[in-house]
């Protein structure tokens, strides 16, 4: 049986892409050496959000609404107290000012009101794990890991659902991704989704695990259903772990985005791309180290006194700002009801001191 997937294991990957980024400096605690991101009106008075901008589509991405700005995806969110339900996923949508991201124009993304339902029921946990544009039109849309009712016999239900952008941002409920019973391998959840052109059609396709180390590729286009274009039978040559080279998807510049496969305790392996798919073993991968966009270390001042240490979390490095040089943005909390998350602008070989824009998720949920 699949163990129940936590954001604890997704914040688990992601870490070990941070620290190959960025030696995981500064990643790990606070620090009175940075000023504190201040929170703005909006998150300090709960206001409630303001409609997201319209966009008309773009290539930039995670733009869910297609305005040209790239957004923000925040997957813990701080609770009203620490044994309440999960808060949710927000997507805090970009601006053209110099602030990055508006807080007040944001969306909440809950189980309840947002996941497909599986067996009449909804499902547990709902953490967003990858982003791109699926159906081409233009518009991000974002891919969530959930945990499904299952009873133990037989093949488990897909827990990998889509949430597909619009003019508006998200909306609708998501859909389970349709992975064709061939690209199945074994009874593993299927796990990690990674985007990429990797047969260099010019379509986003998928790549998830399958059991035995084996991946599944799904083509695409996908249709509004979930469903992509083609699968075929399951590749070898995967592991547990599946991520997209970085800072380029197509590591070694042939026009077919690759694959990264890592295992504990063996070094990550490069599956590159080709007209079949990610199948051609491509050696050891190391990750290029980012010096130019290093995360600041964050105070406790920022945050109410008492409780637990603040630890200070990577959400991402990206650029908000449209410069082409990469910001970081940060989300420092004490425990699971208190946090602030602020996007710092990528200056030289590091980060300006003041953030561009600061704020809390409390009361978002």
């Amino acid at each position: 049986m699949r163990p129940v997937r936590t954001r604890k294991a997704v914040a688990g990957v992601a870490a070990l892409v941070a620290a190959a980024l960025w030696g995981a400096a500064g990643c790990d605690s606070a620090s009175a050496h940075h000023p504190a991101p201040t929170t703005t009106a909006a998150a300090r008075a709960g206001d409630a959000p303001r409609p997201v901008p319209h966009g008309r589509g773009s290539r930039v991405p995670y733009d869910f609404n297609g305005d040209g700005h790239r957004d923000l995806v925040v997957n813990d969110l701080a609770k009203g107290d620490s044994y309440g339900d999960d808060a949710g996923i927000a997507v805090v949508y970009g601006t053209g000012s110099g602030r990055a991201l508006d807080p007040a124009a944001r969306q909440v993304l809950t189980t309840r009101r947002d996941a497909a339902p599986v067996g009449g029921k909804p499902p547990a946990t709902f953490d967003a794990e990858a982003a791109c544009d699926l159906d081409g039109d233009g518009f991000g849309d974002l891919i969530v890991t959930t945990d499904p009712p299952y009873d133990g016999v037989g093949r488990p239900p897909v827990p990998l659902q889509v949430l597909f952008g619009g003019p508006g941002g998200l909306t609708g409920r998501a859909v389970v991704l349709g992975i064709p019973e061939r690209a199945r391998y074994g009874n593993d959840w299927p796990d990690h989704p990674v985007c990429g052109d990797f047969d260099g059609d010019g379509a986003t396709d998928l790549a998830v695990t399958a059991t035995g180390g084996r991946v599944s590729f799904l083509r695409g286009p996908f249709a509004r259903t979930g469903a992509p274009r083609a699968a075929g039978d399951s590749l070898p040559g995967g592991g547990p772990v599946l991520a997209a080279p970085e800072p380029r998807a197509d590591a070694n510049g042939d026009g077919y985005d690759d694959l990264v496969v890592s295992a504990p305790g063996a070094r990550p392996r490069l599956l590159l791309g080709g007209p079949r798919g990610p199948v051609r073993p491509g050696g050891t991968y190391t990750y290029a180290r980012n010096t130019s966009a290093r995360p600041p270390k964050l105070p406790t001042t920022g945050l109410p006194g008492g409780g637990p240490a603040p630890v200070t979390d990577v959400l991402q490095v990206a650029d908000f700002t449209g410069d082409k040089v990469p910001d970081v943005a940060v989300r420092v909390h004490r425990g699971e009801t208190r946090d602030l998350v602020a996007v710092y602008a990528g200056a030289g070989t590091g980060v300006r001191e003041k953030p561009l824009v600061g704020f809390t998720t409390a009361g978002w949920g």
